[in-house]
């Protein structure tokens, strides 16, 4: 019993701090948030910075939105690994863009998490092969965002201004004119679908993790409008000029970080009332330490995506890789079963959840899944690497 609750604990606090990161700019949580390690004593998601990678900023003056607002002064971060290759006609063809999710950014997917299991040598997207770009979504990261001072001021965006912001990265600033691969995870897949329908010639391949091709509906609408009213109704949110945290956030940020994991998952993490207590009290300092406004025009810019009806533009490769404990894109609804047949050159795979495994947050640790990648790349026509393939339908 001893073991299992070690086990369980340890499990609740890796869930706990992987949830923090998406929602939390990622270093002011982590370095003020209660100590947790993994199963093997070192944190999970450990910011120390990758050496390798080089940082960069653009600017993008007068920068004019979809809907028409604009911001003087637009400031898109991002990060590089690996050494772009020019082909005989001297244009750059190992490029891959890498996506990260929401509240999240270049950091933490430049962690020793995800190098270890995908960018170090001998696994699937080996730096030493492939010439790997990261952008800071606007709105998070180190790029421009609400919380930088204009706060409820600053121009409303939505998925497609990510991914314009992407392609002007892309295209202008690198120079580059057709990617070889796409990977992105949750937003970062709905935002790898958008590209493989506006771009339909400008890359190999996409891997869509945790995201599905349809509008966001049922219980991903739900949860979103839910914590979007938690704040908006709170008397403390001043219309986005608060002075301390919002009820209404924390609240809702507790109903989020329960549906972001999947049921056996809390089962064996929650396993009393002193758990519970512990992971209610873990939740408020999280929430405490991420900028509402930030979320909330996060969560919002995600309700004009609706790439259903173009998807037979697609033309590259695309391989949707989704988790069967994902509670936001449950695999009950057969969405990849039922739209990935009908691409020209799709397929997918349904990685079957564990008692254990984070459910959405699976993608939180791709020790878990880069088999899936190695087959991608594999299917791309490159050649195998250390890390294997994997079988997809």
């Amino acid at each position: 019993m001893k073991s299992r609750r070690t086990r369980a604990a340890a499990s609740a606090l890796f869930g706990l701090l992987a949830f923090a990161l998406m929602f939390a700019g990622i270093a002011s949580a982590q370095s003020n948030a209660p100590s947790a390690g993994s199963a093997n004593g070192a944190a999970p998601w450990d910011q120390r910075v990758n050496p390798a990678a080089v940082q960069a900023d653009v600017w993008f003056d007068n920068y004019k939105f979809r809907d028409g607002e604009a911001l003087a002064r637009l400031k898109l971060h991002y990060a590089t690994l690996g050494t772009p290759h020019r082909n005989a006609q001297g244009a750059v063809d190992n490029a891959v863009l890498v996506l990260h999710w929401t509240g999240a950014d270049s950091r933490t997917l430049l962690s020793p998490t995800y190098t270890k299991a995908l960018f170090d040598p001998g696994r699937p997207l080996d730096a030493n092969r492939y010439y790997l770009i990261f952008p800071d979504n606007v709105g998070h990261g180190q790029s421009s965002k609400p919380s930088d001072g204009l706060k409820a001021k600053f121009p409303n965006y939505d998925y497609g201004d990510i991914v314009d912001l992407q392609h002007k990265l892309v295209t202008e600033t690198l120079g580059i004119g057709h990617l070889h691969a796409i990977l992105g995870m949750s937003m970062g897949g709905m935002n790898a679908w958008q590209w493989a329908e506006m771009y339909p010639d400008m890359m190999d391949g996409v891997l869509p993790v945790v995201s599905l091709p349809i509008t966001v509906s049922g219980r991903n609408l739900l949860w979103r409008r839910m914590v979007i009213d938690a704040i908006r109704s709170d008397p403390d949110w001043k219309n986005g000029d608060y002075t301390q945290t919002p009820r209404g956030w924390i609240d809702g940020f507790r109903v989020l970080r329960m549906m972001i994991d999947s049921a056996p998952a809390l089962q064996q993490e929650i396993p009393d009332g002193a758990a519970a207590d512990r992971f209610l009290a873990t939740a408020r300092f999280q929430a405490e330490h991420v900028d509402p406004n930030d979320i909330l025009y996060s969560l919002k810019s995600s309700f004009s995506y609706d790439p259903q009806p173009a998807l037979p533009r697609i033309k590259a490769k695309v391989f949707a890789l989704n988790f069967s404990d994902d509670e936001f894109n449950p695999d009950s609804l057969q969405v990849l079963e039922r739209l990935v047949p009908t691409l020209q050159r799709g397929r997918y795979a349904v990685q079957r959840g564990t008692s254990s495994s984070p459910g959405h947050f699976t993608m939180t640790r791709p020790d878990l899944w880069a088999q899936h990648v190695g087959g991608f790349l594999q299917w791309l026509g490159d050649t195998p690497s250390q890390a294997g393939s994997s079988a997809a339908r």
